[in-house]
C-alpha cells in the first residue's frame, strides 16, 4: 500500500511535464510533427524514469500449452475374467482396493472344478499303476520270462496314461487353480473343493467392479473387475493446426492440476492420425507419472509440451507489454528520444522474462521496456 502515494507522485508528476512539454513543442516549428496522433514527448527531467531496449530475436525453446483429460493406461489395464460356470461365494475386494498379481479376487462354487480335480485324479492313478507294470516287465524282460514286445505295449500304456495327466493338468492351469491347490488334489480321498478363485492379472487398483455376491457367472463371458496400474495414467491432449508441426513423439510434458500444489511429469507417445471435426485438433496421448495415484480418471489437466522445435522469434521483455482499454497488448515505441508512440501488437508464448512478439514490431526497434505504466497514463490524460 505504502507505494501508491509514490506511483501518484510520479504520475502526477509526469502528466503535467508531458503536457507542458507539448505546449512548448507548439511553439517550435521544427517539432510540429509531434502533434501528430498516437505522436508524444516527454520533457527531459523525466527521461530518467524511463528505460528502452532494443526489440531483438533470439532462438528458445518452443512450448505448447494445451488442456487434457485423465485417462486410464490402457497398456497396464486389464480385466478379471473367469474360466468357469457357476454363483459367486465370496467377494474379496471392493473398487478402489490395491491388488498384487495373482492375489484372490472373488471365490465361485463350480462344478466345472470339481470334474477337472476328479479328471486330473483319475489320470494320475492310471499314469502310477501303469508305472507299477512298466517296472514290473522290464524284470520280467530282463529274465527272459516274456517278449520284447509285451514290455513295449506297456511302456506305450504308461506314456498315453502320462499324457493324460498333462492334459487334465492344463485344464486346472487354466482354470487359475494354484500349484498348492493342484497338490491337495493328488492326495487320494480328499474332498474336492469346489471352490475356484479368479485371480487378478496385475498388480494395481481395482478400478471397476461389475458383480455382486450369488450372481451367477458364464466362464470367458462375465466380467468382474477391471484393474488397472495407476503408477502411470494417460493424459487425451489436443493440439491445434498451428502448434502441430513442432510436436514430436517423446517430447516431455510438465501437467498441472490447480488442487495439487505441485507438477506431474509426462511424455508424448502418441500423435493422432485424424483432426476432430469438432474442435479442429489432433489428439495426443501423454504418459503421466502419477505418484500416490493423485491424478483420476476424467480429471482436467494444464499441459505444457517442451518441443525440440528452436525458432528465430522477435522478442521483448515481458514488462514492456501493456493493455489498452480493450485488453489488446500494447507497446510504447521510441520514435526519437524523447518522442513515443502507442503500438498495438500480437504476443506469443513467455519464456525466462521476454514475451514473444509475432506482428506489429521489427527487429532493432527501440521500445520502453521500464516505465511503460507512467506513458500509458500520461497519454490517456492528455
Amino acid at each position: 500500500m505504502r507505494l501508491w502515494p509514490v506511483l501518484l507522485v510520479a504520475l502526477m508528476g509526469l502528466a503535467p511535464g508531458c503536457h507542458r512539454a507539448q505546449q512548448v513543442e507548439t511553439k517550435s516549428s521544427e517539432q510540429t510533427k509531434n502533434d501528430q496522433p498516437g505522436l508524444f514527448t516527454v520533457p527531459q527531467d523525466q527521461l530518467a524514469r524511463l528505460k528502452t531496449t532494443q526489440v531483438r530475436t533470439t532462438n528458445w525453446q518452443v512450448a505448447v500449452h494445451t488442456t487434457g483429460t485423465v485417462d486410464w493406461d490402457a497398456d497396464h489395464t486389464t480385466q478379471a475374467i473367469t474360466q468357469v460356470n457357476g454363483p459367486i461365494t465370496r467377494i474379496l475386494v471392493d473398487q478402489g482396493t490395491p491388488v498384487k498379481k495373482d492375489d484372490p479376487l472373488l471365490y465361485v462354487s463350480s462344478p466345472d472344478v470339481a470334474n477337472a480335480i476328479a479328471t486330473y485324479r483319475k489320470a494320475r492313478n492310471r499314469e502310477g499303476f501303469n508305472k507299477r507294470i512298466v517296472d514290473r516287465m522290464k524284470e520280467l524282460l530282463d529274465r527272459g520270462a516274456i517278449a520284447v514286445k509285451d514290455y513295449e505295449s506297456s511302456q506305450a500304456d504308461y506314456n498315453d496314461a502320462a499324457t493324460d495327466v498333462q492334459n487334465s493338468l492344463q485344464a486346472l492351469r487354466i482354470f487359475g487353480v494354484t500349484a498348492q491347490e493342484i497338490d491337495a488334489a493328488e492326495k487320494q480321498g480328499t474332498t474336492v473343493n469346489t471352490e475356484l478363485a479368479v485371480r487378478s492379472p496385475i498388480t494395481g487398483v481395482i478400478v471397476q467392479r461389475m458383480v455382486s455376491p450369488g450372481m451367477v457367472i458364464q466362464a470367458g463371458q462375465t466380467v468382474c473387475f477391471s484393474i488397472s496400474d495407476v503408477s502411470a495414467v494417460w493424459v487425451q491432449g489436443h493440439i491445434f493446426d498451428r502448434d502441430l508441426p513442432a510436436v514430436k513423439s517423446g517430447d516431455p510434458v510438465d501437467e498441472t492440476n490447480p488442487s495439487f500444489n505441485r507438477n506431474f511429469r509426462g511424455a508424448v507417445s502418441y500423435i493422432g492420425t485424424f483432426v476432430d471435426p469438432d474442435t479442429r485438433t489432433t489428439p495426443v496421448r501423454i504418459v503421466t507419472q502419477n505418484p500416490g495415484g493423485l491424478l483420476k480418471k476424467d480429471m482436467f489437466v494444464d499441459a505444457v509440451v517442451h518441443t525440440g522445435a528452436r525458432s528465430h522469434t522477435l522478442v521483448v521483455p515481458v514488462s514492456a507489454v501493456l493493455r489498452d482499454d480493450k485488453n489488446e497488448p500494447i507497446v510504447y515505441v521510441q520514435q526519437e528520444p524523447g518522442t513515443y508512440t502507442q503500438r498495438s501488437v500480437t504476443i506469443g508464448d513467455q519464456q525466462d522474462g521476454l514475451i514473444a512478439i509475432t506482428g506489429g514490431l521489427q527487429e532493432g526497434e527501440t521500445v520502453v521496456s521500464d516505465g511503460s505504466l507512467f506513458l500509458q497514463f500520461a497519454n490517456s490524460i492528455k
